[in-house]
C-alpha cells in the first residue's frame, strides 16, 4: 500500500504547479485537473465538478440531498506550489522516492495532503460507500499568491446560499515537543488564523543630488520609522482565549514551574507572555500583531536623492487588535517620520472556530483513532491559508493535515530538499476516511 501511494504522489509533484503573480497561462493547471482524473476515476465519476479559472471545485452527493444551507463537509487542499530555489539532494518536481520518502517541492505543501484527502474518498467509492451528507473538494491553484481561487470559490458558495457544517483545509501538523518542555506528539490543529495586509509606506522631498544632501532624506526616515518598528512595541501583545486553551492542554506534559504556570495561563499572563516574546519569533507572533518589511524602492541613480522612496511592509494582524486599529497604529508610527501609508490590500478577516465544537471534536477523534497516544490542541495559525474566505459559508473552519513532521521537514517546506515520509501516507488517508464516514 505505502509504495502504491507513494507512486500516485510522486506523479503529483512530477506535475509542476508553480503559481506566480500574473499567471496567464493556465495550461499545466489544467493538466493537472487532468492528472487527477486518471488517479482518481471513481471519484471523479460521482462528483460533479466545477472549473473555476484552474481551481477545483467538487460535490460528492449524499444520500439526504440536503438544503443547500445543510450541507455537511468541505475538504480543501490547493495544489499550487512555491518555486523551488536552492540545491535539492534531489530535483524539486522529480517526485523521486528514495529512503523511504518521496521528495520535491510540494510533497508537504500541500499535494501531500491533497492526494490523502482524495486518495480516502476513492477508496470508499470504490467500496459502494455514500455518505450521509454531501461532501465538496476544493482545490485552489493560486493559494501560493494569495490569489482569487478559494475567495471566488467561496463567494460562488456563499451566493447559492450553501452553508457547511464543518470545513478542514491545511494547516496545523503532528509535532513532536512543539513547545520547550511538553513531552510527547501533538496534533496542533489550527482553529483560526491572522489577518494579512499589505501596506505601502512612502517618504517624499524635492530629491536633489547626492553632493549635498540635506537631513532626513527619503530612505533615512524610512529607515528611522524601520528602526522605531523593530524595537518599539506598537502592537497590543495578549494571550488570546485559543493560546490559553493551548497552555491549558500542554501543561499536563510539562513539569516544574513551567506546567503550573501553562495550567493557568490568566493568572500567570505577564509571565507567559515575557516567557513566548523571548523564546522564538514564532511564539511572539502569537501574541501580538506583527509586520515585516518585505521590499524597498529609491533613486534610479547612485547619486540621485530619490524624490520618492517607499518600503512595503507585511503585516499580520492579530485577532484582538483586529485589521483596523493595527492598521491605525502602525499609520501613527509612519506619521511621526513624515511618511505616507498606502493599504495596497487589507486583507480578510476570519473568525476563531469554536474548538468545543463538533468540527473540532471530530477531529480530536479521528486523531484519536489513527494516531493513537497524540494528544490535540487548538493553536492559532501565523500564515495564511485558503480556509480564512470560507467563513463566508461555515462557522466551523478547521487546519489540520494529519501528518508527523520533524523539524527538518517543517524546515523544508517553502525551502529545499521538502520531503513527505512514505510511512506516513497510510495514516493520513485512514484519517479523511474517518472523518469523510462521519457524515
Amino acid at each position: 500500500m505505502n509504495e502504491r501511494y507513494a507512486e500516485k504522489l510522486s506523479r503529483m509533484i512530477q506535475k509542476e504547479t508553480v503559481s506566480a503573480d500574473g499567471q496567464t497561462d493556465l495550461g499545466k493547471f489544467y493538466e493537472f485537473h487532468d492528472l487527477l482524473r486518471e488517479l482518481f476515476p471513481a471519484l471523479f465519476s460521482v462528483c460533479q465538478f466545477r472549473d473555476h479559472n484552474g481551481s477545483i471545485l467538487m460535490r460528492w452527493p449524499g444520500k439526504e440531498h440536503p438544503e443547500p444551507a445543510k450541507q455537511g463537509l468541505l475538504l480543501m487542499n490547493h495544489f499550487d506550489v512555491v518555486e523551488a530555489a536552492g540545491e535539492w539532494e534531489h530535483p524539486p518536481f522529480s517526485g523521486e522516492i528514495a529512503d523511504g520518502r518521496v521528495w520535491g517541492r510540494g510533497t508537504l505543501d500541500d499535494k501531500g495532503p491533497l492526494f490523502a484527502m482524495l486518495q480516502a474518498a476513492e477508496e470508499l467509492v470504490s467500496e459502494g460507500f455514500v455518505p450521509e451528507k454531501d461532501i465538496w473538494f476544493e482545490s485552489a491553484c493560486t493559494e501560493e499568491i494569495m490569489g482569487e481561487g478559494a475567495d471566488t470559490i467561496s463567494k460562488w458558495l456563499q451566493e447559492q446560499g450553501y452553508r457547511f457544517e464543518m470545513v478542514l483545509d491545511e494547516g496545523g501538523a503532528i509535532l513532536t515537543e512543539p513547545i520547550g518542555g511538553a513531552k510527547g506528539d501533538f496534533a496542533m490543529i489550527g482553529v483560526g488564523e491572522k489577518g494579512c495586509a499589505d501596506i505601502k509606506f512612502i517618504a517624499k522631498s524635492q530629491g536633489g543630488h547626492a553632493s549635498a544632501p540635506p537631513k532626513n532624506t527619503p530612505l533615512v526616515r524610512l529607515g528611522k520609522f524601520m528602526s522605531y518598528i523593530d524595537r518599539s512595541e506598537i502592537f497590543d501583545v495578549q494571550l488570546s482565549p485559543v493560546i490559553c486553551e493551548m497552555l491549558r492542554r500542554l501543561a499536563p506534559h510539562m513539569e516544574g514551574m513551567s506546567a503550573k504556570a501553562m495550567a493557568q495561563p490568566e493568572r500567570f499572563a505577564p509571565l507567559i507572555k515575557r516567557i513566548m516574546a523571548k523564546s522564538s519569533p514564532t511564539a511572539g507572533a502569537l501574541l501580538k500583531t506583527t509586520i515585516a518589511f518585505t521590499r524597498a524602492c529609491g533613486s534610479g541613480g547612485n547619486n540621485v536623492i530619490p524624490d520618492e522612496a517607499w518600503v512595503i511592509g507585511n503585516m499580520r494582524y492579530s485577532h484582538h487588535q483586529g485589521q483596523e486599529k493595527s492598521i491605525e497604529a502602525v499609520t501613527k508610527a509612519a506619521k511621526r517620520y513624515g511618511i505616507e501609508t498606502e493599504v495596497l490590500d487589507p486583507g480578510f478577516e476570519s473568525p476563531v472556530s469554536d474548538w468545543n465544537g463538533r468540527a473540532f471534536r471530530l477531529v480530536e477523534e479521528a486523531v484519536g483513532k489513527v494516531f493513537p497516544g497524540t494528544a490535540c490542541s487548538p493553536y492559532l495559525m501565523t500564515g495564511a491559508s485558503d480556509s480564512r474566505f470560507m467563513s463566508r459559508v461555515s462557522s466551523s473552519c478547521i487546519r489540520f493535515a494529519p501528518f508527523h513532521l520533524s523539524d527538518e521537514q517543517m524546515a523544508s517546506i517553502h525551502g529545499c530538499n521538502e520531503n513527505v515520509d512514505v510511512r506516513s501516507l497510510v495514516p493520513a488517508v485512514q484519517f479523511y476516511q474517518t472523518i469523510i464516514r462521519s457524515f
